[in-house]
């Protein structure tokens, strides 16, 4: 595939990346910070989710109204979402409103308003958000869950915070940490689609031309090399709701780091297991059984650290059974390589994926900022295949016989349990 992504790190430690993509007319064009939840103190749990929401309340260019009116007459799509380690805000135009569409990004990143009394309102919003999630039981399995798994570290708090931290976002804790967050040595502006290089770098370079003085910058990344990665622990969480009619069970082990060399046979051992209707779970727990309408498994991945969850929502009678097929599945990786034509239907799949992900300005864009941000390079789609293609069954063996281990293995179960109850020693592997 003919390389034309370009690349630009400016004195101030401004990214731009650019690819060009023949024959379309879209470009999607986008602004990443490198901080998420993740770069949260406890007091301060939410905020990165919070600036997120109030950007878009308004500028001191534009109202709330006029961000919302400029996006629809650019008839783009415009994105917005915070992670543990990264913040997002994309736009997908014509060709032809490039320039339109990154001066509101920028405009909307770059110099928020935060009036008083839109935080206010936004604070509400972002409660009811959590309420909705509370009213959820997958998702509020999730987050107590993470809570457990990684104790006393940002990893298992929630990226929307609590009420309480919510509640004192004020105007001058907001702006503060949006200075020192969205300075830009922490920015990474990516586009592809029909883009010319030369002009995306010069409105990148005048709108975020001004730097943060290289002591603040050297700070920040003291801390960042400072920061502790997380111990994962291995509880084991029964938490009975007995107004669910369903019960919703989660199991998790350690896994690979986004950044680990063995994270191409992680994926591969992942989808075998549990990540498309085709896997192991999949096929064994619902189609054969009947067990579960929702059952999967794959694995969630941060720089330093990962964890491998299989999920299931099944009725509180067929819960004893769904966890013995699932563990018997754990078991059957570490015990016996899985066999190439499973490995080589897995490789086919994300393939596909990644050749279809082509055709997409928005993915294109998307990819390259996260590789920015997580690895420090653009990783060809080439280089991906080839290193996919390179995974063996002794591979994702040595690497189940790592991660599923008896003591490492967690578990986390929500709903009208109607007395299941888990030990170690029904775990064991």
């Amino acid at each position: 595939m003919l390389d034309q992504v370009q690349t630009v790190r400016l004195s101030n430690g401004l990214t731009i990346l650019t690819e060009h993509m023949p024959g379309v007319r879209s470009v999607t064009v986008g602004i990443w910070v490198r901080r998420g939840s993740r770069s949260e103190s406890p007091k301060l749990n939410g905020i990165s989710h919070f600036i997120e929401h109030t950007l878009f309340k308004g500028s001191m260019r534009r109202s709330a109204r006029d961000i919302a009116i400029e996006s629809d007459r650019l008839g783009g799509h415009l994105d917005a979402y915070t992670t543990h380690e990264m913040t997002g805000f994309a736009l997908k135009v014509v060709d032809t409103e490039l320039l339109k569409a990154f001066d509101l990004l920028a405009d909307l990143v770059g110099n928020p308003r935060f009036a008083e009394e839109d935080l206010i309102r936004e604070r509400q919003v972002i409660i009811e958000e959590m309420k909705m999630i509370e009213d959820t039981p997958d998702e509020l399995l999730t987050e107590v869950f993470n809570l457990a798994y990684f104790p006393d570290h940002p990893l298992g708090r929630p990226i929307e915070g609590t009420q309480k931290t919510v509640s004192s976002f004020d105007r001058a804790v907001t702006a503060q940490f949006h200075a020192q967050s969205y300075a830009p040595h922490n920015l990474v502006v990516a586009a592809a689609g029909n883009i010319d290089h030369a002009q995306m770098l010069d409105i990148a370079e005048r709108a975020f031309g001004n730097g943060t003085s290289s002591a603040t910058r050297a700070r920040e990344e003291r801390a960042r090399e400072e920061s502790v990665s997380p111990a994962p622990a291995a509880p084991i969480l029964i938490e009975r709701k007995t107004e669910l009619e369903q019960a919703h069970l989660i199991l998790a082990a350690p896994w690979p780091s986004s950044i680990s060399e063995d994270r191409y046979a992680a994926s591969m051992l992942g989808t075998v297991i549990g990540g498309s209707t085709s896997s192991r779970l999949w096929q064994s727990i619902r189609e054969e059984r009947g067990l579960a309408y929702s059952i999967g498994a794959g694995g969630n991945t941060f720089s330093d650290v990962g964890m491998f969850t299989i999920y299931a929502g099944a009725s509180p009678a067929h819960l004893d059974q769904v966890l013995d097929l699932s563990l018997a599945e754990l078991r059957r990786v570490v015990r016996e390589p899985v066999p190439a034509d499973e490995l080589n239907l897995a490789k086919e799949q994300a393939i596909s994926s990644i050749l279809l992900s082509l055709e997409s300005s928005s993915a294109r864009a998307g990819a390259l900022a996260r590789q920015e941000i997580i690895h420090g390079r653009w990783i060809s789609p080439d280089e991906i295949i080839s290193r996919i293609q390179a995974v063996t069954p002794e591979d994702m063996q040595r690497l189940a016989q790592a991660c599923f281990t008896t003591e490492a293995l967690a578990l986390g179960a929500l709903g009208n349990l109607n007395g299941f109850f888990v030990d170690r020693a029904r775990l064991e592997i």
